[in-house]
Order: C-alpha cells, then structure tokens, then sequence
C-alpha cells in the first residue's frame, strides 16, 4: 500500500510515458508531482485524470508574476481540486495565490530556494550574501507570515524550518531527496528519505531514483522501506 508522506515526480517527456510509470506502479504510490517540464507535454490533463483515479496531485508550477496574473492563475488552477501548488515564495506572490485559490482545497506552497543551487549560484544571480540555510528560513518564515500553506525547501533546511514559530500546523515538502548510495544527479542540497522526514519533513519528493530505475515499482518499495524505518 502507498504512503503518502511519498510523492513521486513524473519528470518525463509526456503523458504517455507518465502514464505507463503510473501504472507500472500501481497501488505503491497514491501522490504524484507534475512540473513545468510535463506542462506541454499533456501534464494538467494526466494531473486530472490522476485526480480521476483517486490519486493525489501535486502541481509543480513555481508561479511567478505580478499580483493580478498570479491570482488568476491560481483561480484557474484551483478549480481543479489539485492537492499542491507551487509559487515562488516572494510574499506577494505567496498572497496573490492565497486570494486565488478562495476556498479551493488546493495547499498553496511557496518555493524557498531551489534544490540545484548553493552558494555560487545565488552569487551569480545576484542574491544578498549569507548563507543558503539562512537565506533558505528568512524566505520560508516571510512566506509562511503571507499566507502559504507550507514551503518547498531542501531536506537540509527541514529542521531550521520546522523550529519556526510561523511553521506550526504548516507543510515543508521537500525535494532533493535520494535514497542511501543513489547519485545526487542535478542536486545540491540533497538528504536520505529518513533524515527528511527525522526533520521535520511532511512530505519528500522523489524522482530520477524511481523513474529510471530498472524496476520502478522495486525503487519505490525500497523508499517506502525507508520512509517506515525512520519511525
């Protein structure tokens, strides 16, 4: 049976290929994240026909725009019922959604600083010194004040999130986790799915490890395995 604490990311190149993953797992997995990546490739109509099949979605559109484009974005989005929803984690976007979304059940989770990058990356983009944990808090505690539902955060900031009075009854979903001995692949800040949640994680997301695996269904058992020894 699936765990929910488990999401899966079909980073693959369209619905097709999505869908055969979907199936060759089967009842291991009921939570599923769909990307930008997916987007034209038929994502939001793979993501409702998941919903269709009474699995959980998680879309991963890390929406970012003026106040108006963003709240209509998200109104359009909403009505859906997809579970998550990502947006960049600025308090104003973080606000916008929060008035979009109205009374959707859809979680409105804000993006903190993205898994890929450390320290030389936010130089080249211009971010104020400071380490990329503290950095990583000060954007999940403003954008937790604005209204989010919870954060996207790597596993290594987990804990220092968790401990923030603004993160009480709040999600922290975090990507960038690799099972033990699998390769980091195009992430930096990375943990095992044990430590994650140890953390203060509620949810970790999981992609390359399951999908390009020899048998993915055996990948996602194995995480799952791990997921009931951390408690």
């Amino acid at each position: 049976m699936s765990d929910d604490r488990l999401i899966v990311a079909l980073d693959l190149p369209n619905a097709l290929a999505a869908g055969d993953l979907v199936e060759t797992l089967g009842d291991s997995v009921g939570f599923y994240k769909i990307g930008l990546g997916m987007l034209t490739g038929g994502g939001l109509g793979l993501a409702s026909e998941l919903k269709d099949q009474g699995k959980r979605v998680f879309l991963d559109m890390k929406l970012f725009d003026i106040g108006a484009t963003v709240e209509k974005a998200v109104a359009g989005l909403a009505q859906f019922g997809f579970d998550f929803l990502t947006v960049h984690g600025d308090p104003q976007v973080v606000r916008a959604a929060v008035t979009g979304r109205g009374t959707a059940p859809t979680k409105i989770l804000a993006v903190t600083i993205l898994t890929s990058l450390d320290r030389a990356d936010l130089d080249q983009m211009l971010i104020r010194a400071g380490a990329v944990a503290d950095l990583t808090v000060e954007r999940a505690r403003r954008a937790l004040a604005a209204g989010a539902d919870g954060v996207i955060a790597s596993p290594q900031e987990a804990a220092l999130i968790r401990a923030l009075p603004e993160a009480r009854g709040k999600l922290i979903v975090t990507p960038g986790v690799r099972p033990a001995g699998a390769a980091p692949g195009d992430q930096k800040r990375i943990s095992t799915p044990a430590a994650a949640l140890r953390d203060g994680a509620d949810h970790i997301v999981v992609g390359r490890p399951v999908w390009a695996a020899a048998n993915p269904r055996a990948a996602a058992e194995a995480v799952l395995a791990e997921i009931a020894a951390a408690e």
